[in-house]
């Protein structure tokens, strides 16, 4: 399973605002600086991850983003599966096409992409942001 770059870096952008979380907003251009994520992009990023309850902003000369929960209760699939819409339900990878495939219904690699994406869930959802923060430290 692929992550997209938009949710790579909204995964990076999340790790900064939780390495600074307690101190106050962080400045966006200090997230863009310090995870080399284009400061027009992170802009759009963080605003989706407002959307999320997990991310919030505050305007003004002391102002910036900062994360609304603690950061050892955000997991990397939170992010994933607010950011990737598409990380639902199991896509063949394995079939040609994705409409009118040959194979619906009896696909033999089917079974086996499930569990795939499920064991890569697993991992996702027990690990937290804090804890990407503490594996760099």
């Amino acid at each position: 399973m692929l992550i997209s770059q938009k949710t790579q870096y909204a995964l990076r952008a999340v790790v900064e605002l939780a390495k600074h979380q307690g101190l106050g907003p962080t400045k966006i251009a200090h997230i863009a600086q310090a995870q080399a994520i284009p400061l027009r992009f992170l802009e759009v990023i963080l605003s989706q991850l407002k959307g999320s309850g997990l991310v919030e902003s505050k305007r003004g000369y002391y102002g910036g983003y900062f994360l609304v929960k603690p950061a050892d209760s955000i997991t990397v699939g939170d992010i994933i599966r607010f950011m990737d819409k598409s990380a639902g339900p199991v896509k063949c990878i394995t079939c040609v096409s994705e409409t009118n495939c040959p194979f619906e219904g009896k696909c033999s690699f089917l079974p086996m992409w499930t569990k795939v994406q499920t064991a890569i869930f697993d991992i996702y959802d027990t690990t937290t942001i804090n804890d990407l923060v503490q594996s760099e430290r």
